[in-house]
């Protein structure tokens, strides 16, 4: 097996890598993001027992960084010169999909089955499998023990609803140094995201079953009041912050709690922390928003049928979860016998775990840029106090209407 590493820095390379293949075999080119430390050593072992069991192909790895690595493999395939395989954000498929860029996956009830209902959502349209998910996240609330102390509040006892969130960061910014709460509103995709936590804990939705935009609900004005209420206690200029830029302040003692993933857990070590599910709102359950990223098979590379059948291997059941384990990343199959074992060794993986059944996708949209700017642009109205939630979700879902 041969591991050929591409980092582009600057302008995007439009041309795919050469390689050198035996004779006898064919090439399966695969665009991964970032490089060969996210879960590099299980990658390359999986990849080489794929490849001893199918020796008539050589698998390519091309790895190009995080920024750049979806826009590559979607320049490819429309240039007319596409990877077998690529790592995509599974809220690109239906786009892909869309322009005929990518094949479906044909999966047994068995195989369906090993992926909670909410999981199997983020890559399916049109009742066809899209994307193959590969990476998957989900969120929860960290606070910071010794501010809760300081504050006069119960360091062992997180809040569990959405008033109980805000009274908390209240009692932070008014009776410590601190702020209460780290607010993400910069116009960034996880500005998007964050907000869609309190959509799902608050029983919301942006489509329905139906492919509807159901947008403009009353679960949703209430959550958008709600995170605009939330910069009350939060750090000053919230706009100014993506979610990457809470773990700094929370680090420094200088927020009380803030919403992220699973991989927070080691960043955050030397601090007092706990970690618990999302905070509920009045008209919603326990509930995340669950984002996955996915193996996407292009059309056009010669080796449809073997692309597929590897983006399977590699995402079957066994491979995935000690591929998760490596990486860091929330297990996507939750009923795998090697959860239980994680939990044992670390309960707090518990809270990101508990409210997969519950969460909700990312938005299946045909132009997700789109959908993430109306959506920003409606938190953004409201954190900065330039309109109220009502007509910033009307307004929004109008708009929404455009890229489903």
């Amino acid at each position: 097996m041969k591991l050929t590493k591409i980092m582009l820095g600057g302008a995007l390379l439009l041309s795919s890598a050469t390689f050198a293949v035996a004779q006898d075999q064919q090439a399966i080119q695969v665009i991964l993001c970032g490089d060969d430390t996210f879960g590099g050593e299980v990658n390359a072992k999986h990849i080489g027992e794929w490849e001893a069991a199918n020796p008539g192909f050589d698998v390519q790895i091309e790895y190009v960084p995080w920024g750049q690595c979806q826009e590559k493999a979607t320049t490819l395939a429309a240039a007319g010169t596409p990877a077998a395989v690529a790592y995509m954000g599974s809220r690109t498929l239906k786009q892909l999909a869309q322009n005929d860029l990518i094949l479906s996956h044909d999966l047994s009830e068995e195989e369906l089955a090993t992926w909670a209902d909410p999981v199997l959502a983020t890559v399916t349209a049109n009742g066809k499998v899209w994307g193959l998910p590969r990476a998957f996240s989900t969120k929860a609330l960290y606070w910071n023990k010794d501010l809760f102390e300081a504050a006069g509040l119960d360091p062992e006892t997180p809040p569990k609803t959405w008033d109980e969130m805000y009274d908390a960061a209240k009692a932070i910014k008014d009776n410590t140094d601190a702020d209460g709460f780290g607010l993400a509103a910069a116009s960034f995709d996880n500005t998007m995201h964050q907000f869609m936590n309190y959509v799902y804990t608050n029983g919301g939705e942006v489509i329905n079953a139906d492919g509807e935009i159901v947008f403009n609900s009353p679960n949703n004005v209430q959550a958008l009041e709600f995170y605009g209420k939330m910069a009350e206690v939060s750090q000053p200029g919230p706009v100014a912050y993506d979610r990457a830029k809470l773990r700094p302040l929370f680090v420094e003692g200088k927020i009380g709690m803030f919403i992220s993933g699973p991989w927070e857990r080691s960043a955050i070590a030397d601090t007092n922390w706990g970690v618990a599910p999302i905070p509920v709102g009045p008209m919603g359950t326990p509930g995340t928003l669950l984002i996955t990223d996915s193996y996407a098979v292009f059309k056009g590379s010669g080796v449809e049928e073997a692309a597929l059948d590897f983006a399977k291997y590699m995402t079957s059941p066994d491979k995935q979860m000690e591929f998760d384990i490596a990486a860091g990343l929330t297990p996507l199959r939750p009923n795998h016998p090697g959860v239980a074992k994680i939990l044992e060794e670390d309960p707090t993986w518990g809270a990101f775990l508990d409210a997969i059944e519950t969460g909700g996708p990312e938005p299946f949209v045909t132009d997700y840029v789109g959908l993430q700017d109306v959506i920003n642009e409606a938190v953004q109205g409201v954190v900065l106090g330039e309109v109220e939630a009502a007509e910033a979700v009307e307004i929004a879902a109008e708009d929404l209407e455009d890229y489903k």
